[in-house]
């Protein structure tokens, strides 16, 4: 006798974005009662640091001594 495969339980629906982007809507509402603040940050500007440092090339076979 060959056993069948094990099937895995179904997964729960996703809840529709409309649910998702009430409870947004409502987290920042009690945000911005409980004294927080919503700053604007310009387009094209991240808030995460660079853990590289600078990266300089040379092309060529130039050398460095001047």
């Amino acid at each position: 006798m060959v056993a069948k495969p094990r099937t895995q339980p179904s997964k729960k629906k996703q809840p529709a974005a409309t649910e998702t982007s009430l409870s947004i809507e409502e987290q920042t509402k009690a945000f911005l009662e409980s004294g927080g603040e919503v700053t604007k940050i310009n387009s094209g500007i991240s808030g995460q640091q660079s853990m590289a440092g600078p990266k300089h090339i040379t092309l060529g076979n130039k050398s460095r001594e001047s």
